[in-house]
Parts: C-alpha cells; sequence; structure tokens
C-alpha cells in the first residue's frame, strides 16, 4: 500500500503528495508490490528518496525506454538535481572517477564505450567461453573437494564472476578478496561518505599501480591492450578499470545466486538455454541503477518534469509491467523475454551484457551437470536477502549435496 505524509495539500498533477519510496523490506516480494500500484496510475509518480530528494519514478515500460533514450535526461550527477541513492554518496562523477563513463552522456560517453565495445562482442565472449567454463570447473572442484555443503554465494556465484573479470582485466587472483571487499561498500546503501571514499581511493590507487606495472610489463589482457592502443589516459583507464571491476562481478553475482534458487524451485526448466533471458527479465537485480535528471523541460508518460528534477526509472517495474509480459510475476522460460531492459536501453545499454549471459548459462549448465543433487539447506523463506544494497541479491545462499560417502551409503 501506498503512503503519504499526514498533511498533503491540494496540489496540481505536477507537483502530487509523494509517496513513500518503495524501499525492499523483509518479508516482501520482489519487485515490492507497490510498483504495480504506481503503474496503474495516470502520469508519473512523486516520490522522496531516502536521502530526502524529490524525484519521478517511472514504472511502466514504454516511459522506462523513453527515460533511458531522451536526449533532454542526463546521467550526469554533476547537473544540479541529480538524485543520489542514499543521504551518502552515489553515483561517482567523471570529476571524482575520470574514466567513469556512465555518468557521462553524448557525445562524451561515446568516446569510452567505442573503445571497450570490440571487447564485449558476441564473438569476442565467445572466445572467452572455454576460459570462463575452467574457472567454473576449478571452482566446483575446490566445493565438492570441501564436502558437501557449501555457501553458494562466496564459493561459485561471487568467485566464478570476480575471476572472470580479474583474468580479463590482468588482476592477479590473489587480489579478488581485496576489490571484493571495496566494491561491496560502494554498493551497499548504509554505507558512510568516508567509508565510500577511502574504497574509491584505494580501488584507484590499486589500479593506478597496476597500470604501472604494465606499462612496463605488458600482458595478454584487456588493461595492456588499451595501454598499447593508448587512446584513454592513465586515470581515465583507471576509472575504467575499476567501472569494469564492480559491473563486471557483483551484479552477474546476485544474477547466478537468484537463479540458481529459482532452478532448484522449478526443476523442469533447469537445463533450458531460455531460463537465462527469463532470470534477466525476473529478477533485474540492477533495479535502482539508472538514476537520471531532466536538464530541459520534458513530458514523460502525459507528465512534465520540470528541468532540475531528479528522475528513477525503476528497471524491475517495467520489465513486470503486464502490457509487455504476460503474466509477469511468473517464472516462465517459454515467454519471450528479449524486449526486457534488465541492462539498461539506449546508449547507456550494459557493455557486458553478453559476457554475463556466457557466465550465467555455463554457470547454471556446469553446477547442474556435475551436483545433480543439489538442493537448499534452508528453506527459501529464510534465505538472506539484500535489502541494504543498490543491488538485489544474496547476502548467503546455503547448499548441499550427496557426496561421496552419502551415495556410498545409498
Amino acid at each position: 500500500m501506498m503512503t503519504t505524509p499526514d498533511k498533503c495539500p491540494v496540489m496540481t498533477a505536477a507537483d502530487r503528495c509523494p509517496v513513500a519510496f518503495p524501499l525492499r523490506r523483509p518479508g516482501q516480494t520482489f519487485p515490492p508490490p507497490q510498483y504495480a500500484d504506481f503503474r496503474a496510475q495516470d502520469g508519473l509518480v512523486r516520490s522522496t528518496l531516502p536521502s530526502g530528494v524529490p524525484v519521478w519514478l517511472v514504472t511502466r515500460h514504454e516511459d522506462v525506454r523513453t527515460v533511458l533514450t531522451d536526449p533532454r535526461i542526463s546521467s550526469n550527477p554533476s547537473h544540479p538535481g541529480f538524485p543520489r541513492a542514499a543521504k551518502t554518496g552515489g553515483v561517482p562523477s567523471q570529476d571524482e572517477v575520470p574514466g567513469w563513463f556512465v555518468a557521462l552522456d553524448p557525445p562524451e560517453h561515446g568516446r569510452f564505450r567505442k573503445t571497450l565495445i570490440p571487447e564485449f562482442t558476441v564473438r569476442k565472449v565467445r572466445e572467452m567461453r572455454p576460459a570462463i567454463q575452467q574457472i567454473v570447473d576449478e571452482r566446483l572442484d575446490a566445493m565438492l573437494a570441501a564436502g558437501d555443503t557449501a555457501d553458494l554465494i562466496a564459493d561459485f556465484a561471487l568467485s566464478v564472476p570476480s575471476l572472470v573479470i580479474s583474468n580479463l582485466l590482468g588482476v592477479p587472483k590473489a587480489d579478488r578478496d581485496f576489490f571484493e571487499t571495496k566494491t561491496r561498500v560502494l554498493v551497499t546503501l548504509t554505507s558512510t561518505d568516508e567509508q565510500r571514499q577511502a574504497a574509491s581511493v584505494a580501488l584507484l590507487r590499486y589500479l593506478n599501480r597496476l597500470i604501472t606495472i604494465k606499462q612496463k610489463r605488458p600482458g595478454d589482457d584487456l588493461i595492456s591492450q588499451l595501454l598499447a592502443e593508448g587512446t584513454l589516459n592513465k586515470r581515465e583507464l583507471s576509472g575504467v578499470s575499476m567501472l569494469l571491476l564492480i559491473a563486471g562481478h557483483e551484479t552477474t553475482a546476485n544474477n547466478i545466486g537468484l537463479g540458481v534458487v529459482t532452478l532448484l524451485t522449478n526443476p523442469e526448466w533447469i537445463g533450458d538455454e531460455r531460463a537465462v533471458e527469463e532470470l534477466l527479465r525476473y529478477y533485474s537485480v540492477a533495479d535502482l541503477v539508472a538514476f537520471r535528471v531532466a536538464v530541459e523541460d520534458v513530458e514523460i508518460g502525459g507528465q512534465l518534469i520540470k528541468a532540475g528534477e531528479g528522475i528513477v526509472p525503476l528497471v524491475a517495474a517495467a520489465n513486470h509491467d503486464g502490457t509487455v509480459f504476460d503474466r509477469p510475476d511468473e517464472f516462465d522460460p517459454g515467454r519471450s523475454a528479449r524486449s526486457h531492459v534488465a541492462f539498461g536501453y539506449g546508449v547507456h545499454q550494459c557493455l557486458g551484457q553478453n559476457l554475463v549471459r556466457v557466465e550465467m548459462d555455463i554457470a547454471y549448465r556446469t553446477l547442474f551437470e556435475r551436483i545433480p543433487s543439489l538442493e537448499l539447506a534452508v528453506p527459501v523463506e529464510e534465505l538472506p536477502l539484500k535489502y541494504d544494497g543498490v543491488l538485489y541479491g544474496l547476502h548467503a545462499l546455503p547448499v548441499r549435496w550427496q557426496g561421496r560417502k552419502q551415495l556410498t551409503e545409498v
């Protein structure tokens, strides 16, 4: 149910009484049930972020895609009125982290994207499959050798994409825990300004040192290749690398973990290659990532948004729009889910989406082939979901399976 302040004066449509921001809460389904109420309303919904900043919530599929493509709407946090998700921190700006190109608009954004696109094409990612398969096999070897129980988040869902992106960038495996820890600070809404700043500085210092090393001793990795091309300066390359490290493992880890739970509870879809696309739509883990601000007056969904007003396109709401997806709250890989916006839309659409799909596909296929007796070690309702992060997912995923001793006894 939507809530409003106790006293709210009669307002025009453009200044309607704000609703409480639909935060994720324990015991509540995801996406938040308020999303359906918002979609049913005319125009857009006025709300206030936990930081106290007023924003427009965009929940219908068509409107979300419009927001993500209209040139009068910016993703640059340096613009006045850009919304911050929490009282502290938020999306870094180009001034704060040079190379953080997701916070740039065209044409500046295109310079970075053009440099990176060739490394994430379908063909390029297909060439990475053997290396990804080896990483998945090695992680499962370690899990199986350790016994017949595991935390599938820490031992598999997080480690696989971390190792993949480390391998791609040329980051030593021994340093994986370091950047995972720092990334977790940056994507947690309750982190303070000081914690975010310290994490960002530590990551950038590390990457600067790594780039310096690769300038002297280049390897077969993306950082070395970009250094050789010379299209980015060292500071920009540090920011780009930091962005790829964060985006390249945390989002994929959440997708893998949630997907395993869903496939275990819907085993008829295990092995169906269509499950990956439906899982991306169904969970939309990056629901709160695409914050925007209007830089000119613009009308969206019949609602006038004035220049300087913040906009929050809710990706999960768009992906559960019943006018686009029949029975959207049901997990059904048999549907056509390709029009989802889990990776965003337009020029800012996720650069690594092909890589994410391949990692998920290999992870699920190999996991269930090698551990066919895999099952949850706790009831679904007891799984620790993330309510404090920018990204939706699981903090842990306890699982078990029949080990060799158990199979012998059977």
